[in-house]
């Protein structure tokens, strides 16, 4: 019989790669328990509520690849709603300071920029990203820009290979109740112990021992999927030590995004679902969402070097960074429409340290390292874990459910 510290399996952490380990040895009648290091499930999937109602994804909040995204088909099994709207950056943006031969031109450079990346990733060494920008282009800062909100990372700190190798099908919904509200849903009924920190692992003896505030919990099999940075820095001490692990998580550090959600009157004067650039000629500079699901209000949207530094300043930093970005554009009088109504610093949740994985130059197969299983009874899964679909919920609970099938497999050995 399974007790609160003697278990068949072990699942460390209850994000997207989590809850769907967990689910699938459930449902392959094995009898598994959740530790969660927070006091919810979700991980970097975590959607709050505002004052009116609306459901904010201060984490993920786009079904990449929605066309063969699992979630996409979880969410409509849990009787959530998916808009299909086509997002933002697929559409030209407003023209306040960027007009639309500016913009096609940006385009272009953009696209060349993806063929040269395309083209160098066919060789053998590997390279940073920003080797691969045109010398001089106007459109450099943008092309940075936009790499910190999909890696979370300037070019200099990204890997050829591994940028080149991200897999998106184009097609890209939302869930109107939230994107965290589906993953922490699907867990529903798993067995799970929160506010649970993990903070060893010993598999010295014949069952695999896990130190947690809250007592130590044998287990024949350990599912880990916390965010690569925490194992990176070895919040997990592992005995005997993994230093490949160690080093493999270190290459794959977690880039960093955060949202500022601000409610914004008079909304109406912009169209659904469009989207505008602080600047054109920065990295350090926010994307901004008008009237997301048709909502009163702005989702802007911070990456890189420039998140990092706001979170030194605190929540106000956002804003007064928006909130400047937004008037230099409006006028000063668009200031008194907007206010701050949600967000979340995921560099400085200490369960996650960052938002999502990206390789550094010349560590693209440090991917493959980290999800290896060591001794068929210590497994690992998170979306730093997939070669194709890193830095998506997706991503996470492909390498979720192959990390169960794993451990089904060695147990029926």
């Amino acid at each position: 019989m399974m007790t609160n510290n003697d278990v068949e399996v072990i699942v460390i952490g209850g994000g997207a790669a989590g809850v769907a380990a967990a689910r699938r040895l459930h449902d392959a009648s094995v009898r598994c328990l959740i530790l969660e290091a927070r006091a919810r499930l979700g991980g970097r999937a975590w959607t709050i509520t505002d004052a009116s109602g609306f459901a904010l994804d201060v984490g993920c909040g786009w079904l990449h690849s929605a066309d063969r995204n699992p979630w996409a088909r979880i969410a409509l099994e849990l009787g959530a709603t998916i808009d299909e709207t086509p997002p933002p950056w697929m559409r030209p943006p407003l023209t306040n300071g960027f007009p639309r031969v500016d913009h096609a031109a940006y385009r272009e450079a953009l696209n060349r920029f993806y063929a040269r990346l395309h083209k160098a990733a066919q060789h053998d060494t590997d390279a940073a990203a920003s080797t691969l920008l045109e010398p001089g282009s106007r459109w450099n800062g943008l092309i940075n820009a936009v790499s910190t909100y999909a890696s979370g990372a300037e070019l200099d700190r990204v890997s050829v290979k591994d940028l080149d190798r991200y897999d998106d099908s184009g097609i890209n919904w939302r869930v109107f109740e939230g994107y965290g509200f589906v993953v922490s849903a699907y867990g529903a009924g798993l067995a799970v112990k929160f506010d649970c920190p993990v903070r060893g692992i010993d598999r010295s003896g014949k069952r695999l021992l896990v130190d947690t505030p809250q007592g130590a919990i044998a287990a024949d099999q350990v599912i880990v999927t916390v965010p690569s940075t925490v194992l990176a820095l070895e919040r997990i001490a592992f005995t005997p030590a993994l230093p490949a692990k160690i080093a493999a998580a270190q290459a794959l550090p977690l880039g960093l995004d955060d949202k500022l959600f601000l409610s914004l009157d008079d909304a109406e004067e912009f169209d659904k679902d469009v989207r505008m650039f602080g600047r054109t000629d920065s990295a350090a500079t926010a994307g901004y969402h008008f009237r997301p699901f048709g909502r009163p209000m702005i989702e802007a949207y911070f990456g890189g070097t420039l998140a990092i530094d706001l979170e030194k300043g605190g929540a106000h930093a956002f804003f007064d960074f928006a909130t400047a970005e937004l008037v230099n554009h409006f006028g000063s009088h668009f200031a008194r429409r907007i206010k701050p109504i949600g967000g979340h610093h995921w560099g400085r949740d200490p369960f996650s340290l960052g938002s999502y994985s990206y390789a550094s130059p010349g560590f693209a197969d440090c991917r493959q390292t980290l999800a290896e299983p060591v001794e068929n009874r210590l497994f690992f899964a998170g979306e730093a874990c997939s070669s194709h679909d890193f830095s998506t919920a997706h991503g996470a609970w492909q390498t979720g459910v192959a990390a169960a099938e794993q451990v089904i497999a060695a147990r029926s050995r």
